[in-house]
């Protein structure tokens, strides 16, 4: 009886009452499926009514789907559904195929420009949900669809944009709204004829229109103000929109201080108290320009740095009008101790409490004092930011550089003292470099012995990145008001106490230095040492400027042995110049049996440089490889040659030949690169062996 649509019915219903949601379903689409669809009618009505009860909108979309294939007439019931469980995507491109659909009829009668308004407002107040549909173009398509209902529709697309973030699309809109009323207005006027009330309209209009595009940024500032009123940037902005606007101007500022939260300002909040008291400094109104700087002082900042801004702006503008006791109370209000310190980075207290502490004010404070203010006054200030320990090096070396121009040279070296006492290397290096030449500079050799112990606590923890100033001063002092001996110690130290990439140079002014005050042969103790202790590129130019030296002296066997030792570390295929500089040595001073030597020297260092054959060939292998291609090696002994190998690359048709003779106790290497000719050999060599 699967043609009884009275029996599925009774079986669908009763599945639908034991809650049993996967086998209703099933049951209904059996159903469906079973019966003619002149029954499907008697079936729907219960599926869909099982669908909308179903906590699961996925499932329920696919029924109404399926539906609407049979019966497209009562889509306005599936977007119903659609815009009751929050597809309203779906739902708008739904209701927008309703709209296009001219022999649609509305089985809820609805006519064609209420579903154009439905679908306007549903896209236009669902902008982050509806992504599907260019809504734009759709209402703009109304617009001209329906010419009798602009005002509805602009208002429309206003919303759409405004929700959208669009603002100045809605000021487009709105632009283009009244161009076209205007449009309206004048093509009606045209045709009914001019009368005086029509013209005041057309007028009242015009006039509306151009203060609408007057007042265009003004209406974009507020729209964004409206969206972040702690938007710093925009204030400032929205002052200069009212520029030759006084009384504007001064309202604008009063909104901005009192809206602005500080703890939420986008941009820095103390620019506007300052270009709100610098608007009535230019307009020489002094008295309201302090007012305003004095609540500028008592807003709870978020940051410490724009508390001392204001002071520092407030100190500046009493500067330039030259009241200059006024500026220094102000500095030192700023900089007095409250009744309840607090740490500088304490975020729990408010800034009031803190900006004492800042070094901002401070600086100019002293600066202050010490264009305006007494000796003691001005080293009251110093010696307080120190002991509030917020100076920094510069801070401890304007503070010595003061002292020193009162003839306070105990005093500044003491402040160079203190400062070497807060700071720690690398911070330390320019306050040490300072304090040390100044030193010299003042005493010379009277207090030699006090000047070495400065130098002795400046080297310690001295990182080697830093001592190489130290120790030429150092040396300088030695050398000038000294001895010579610990000035060659200070050098010596030197050479080992810099940075592995200094060392070269400081041998070089070590044997330079020496030279001068010993003379030359003085420096030979040295070279043997940089020789030691430097690398091998470095070490080969000690050598021959080492040689050379000798060689000067007369001292031809030291200069000979010198250019032995070093041929040790010259691999003769890289250092060419070398092996050249012992050549034309050997030359001018050697015979045949010290230029067989030296030929002899060169054999054996290549050798020792080559002492790996199967190193050696797979380092070819490799080169020979990378530059051709892979390829085909073999190695083939030579017949009747129990020392000689070939290595040969099928491919190119190459030969490397590597034959290693023993010869005078030394290992001879010789590589012969050799291009094999191809040619035809006559038959008649090989006789009756070659086949046909």
């Amino acid at each position: 009886m699967h043609k009884m649509p009275r029996v599925w019915i009774d079986y669908c219903q009763f599945m639908v009452s034991q809650c049993k949601i996967t086998r209703s379903r099933r049951t209904f689409d059996r159903a469906l499926r079973a019966l003619p669809i002149t029954q499907h009618p008697r079936i729907w009505p219960l599926y869909l009514r099982f669908a909308h009860n179903l906590p699961l909108p996925e499932t329920a979309i696919r029924v109404y789907r399926r539906y609407l294939k049979l019966s497209p007439e009562n889509a306005e019931e599936y977007i119903d559904y659609l815009r009751s469980v929050g597809r309203l995507d779906e739902a708008a491109i739904r209701l927008a195929a309703v709209v296009n659909d001219e022999n649609l009829v509305s089985k809820e009668g609805k006519s064609n420009y209420q579903l154009w308004h439905e679908l306007c407002d549903l896209i236009s107040q669902n902008p982050d949900k509806v992504t599907s549909l260019n809504v734009g173009a759709i209402i703009r398509g109304g617009l001209t669809r329906f010419t009798d209902q602009l005002g509805k529709l602009w208002c429309s697309l206003a919303d759409y944009y405004i929700r959208s973030g669009h603002f100045e699309k809605v000021f487009d809109s709105y632009a283009q709204f009244e161009e076209s009323m205007i449009a309206a207005k004048m093509e009606t006027t045209s045709e009914l004829g001019q009368d005086e009330e029509g013209d005041i309209d057309l007028e009242l209009r015009l006039a509306r229109f151009e203060l609408l595009i007057t007042r265009r940024p003004l209406l974009l500032n507020s729209v964004l103000l409206r969206q972040n009123p702690h938007n710093v940037h925009e204030w400032h902005k929205r002052v200069k929109l009212y520029e030759g606007q006084p009384r504007q101007i001064i309202n604008t500022y009063t909104e901005a201080v009192q809206t602005i939260d500080p703890m939420k300002a986008t941009g820095r909040p103390h620019t506007l108290w300052v270009s709100f008291a610098r608007f009535y400094e230019d307009n020489e109104q002094l008295d309201d320009a302090r007012t305003i700087f004095e609540k500028a002082t008592k807003v709870n900042y978020k940051q410490v740095d724009d508390l001392a801004a204001v002071w520092c702006e407030y100190g500046e503008m009493e500067l330039r009008h030259e009241n200059y006791d006024q500026a220094l109370r102000i500095l030192r209000k700023a900089t007095a101790i409250p009744s309840r310190k607090a740490e500088y980075f304490d975020s729990s207290e408010p800034v009031q409490n803190r900006v004492y502490k800042s070094l901002k004010v401070w600086s100019m404070l002293a600066d202050l004092e010490e264009s305006l203010g007494t000796f003691q006054s001005t080293k009251a200030v110093y010696d307080r930011i120190i002991d509030l320990r917020i100076a920094t090096p510069q801070i401890i070396i304007n503070y010595a550089m003061f002292l020193e121009e009162h003839n306070y040279f105990e005093d500044s070296f003491k402040a160079y003292e203190r400062g070497i006492a807060l700071f720690k290397w690398p911070n330390v290096h320019d306050i040490w470099n300072t304090y040390l030449t100044k030193f010299i500079d003042r005493y010379g050799g009277k207090k030699l012995e006090r000047a070495r112990d400065l130098f002795e606590q400046a080297l310690d923890r001295c990182p080697p990145k830093y001592s190489k100033t130290i120790y030429l001063l150092y040396a300088k002092l030695e050398e000038e008001y000294g001895l010579a001996r610990h000035a060659m110690a200070v050098y010596e130290r030197a050479t080992a106490g810099v940075e592995p990439e200094e060392r070269h140079q400081m041998f070089n002014i070590y044997i330079k230095r020496a030279a001068e005050i010993y003379g030359v042969t003085h420096t030979r103790a040295i070279y043997q040492k940089a020789i030691e202790v430097l690398p091998d590129e470095h070490a080969r130019d000690m050598c021959l400027r080492f040689a050379d030296m000798e060689s000067k002296l007369g001292e031809i066997d030291r200069a000979r042995a010198i250019y032995s030792y070093c041929s040790q570390i010259c691999d003769p295929r890289l250092t060419a110049h070398f092996w050249q500089t012992w050549k034309e040595f050997e030359i001018r001073h050697g015979n045949e049996d010290t230029i067989r030597e030296m030929l002899r020297i060169k054999r054996s260092v290549q050798a020792t440089y080559n002492t790996q054959v199967n190193f050696m060939s797979s380092q070819m292998l490799k080169a020979t490889t990378n530059a051709s291609g892979t390829g085909t090696f073999h190695l083939l002994k030579l017949t009747g040659n129990q020392n000689g190998l070939f290595l040969i690359n099928v491919h190119d048709s190459s030969v490397l030949l590597h034959r290693y003779l023993e010869k005078s106790d030394h290992l001879h290497c010789f590589i012969a690169e050799v291009q094999l000719e191809q040619k035809s050999v006559p038959t008649a060599v090989f006789g009756g062996l070659k086949d046909d």
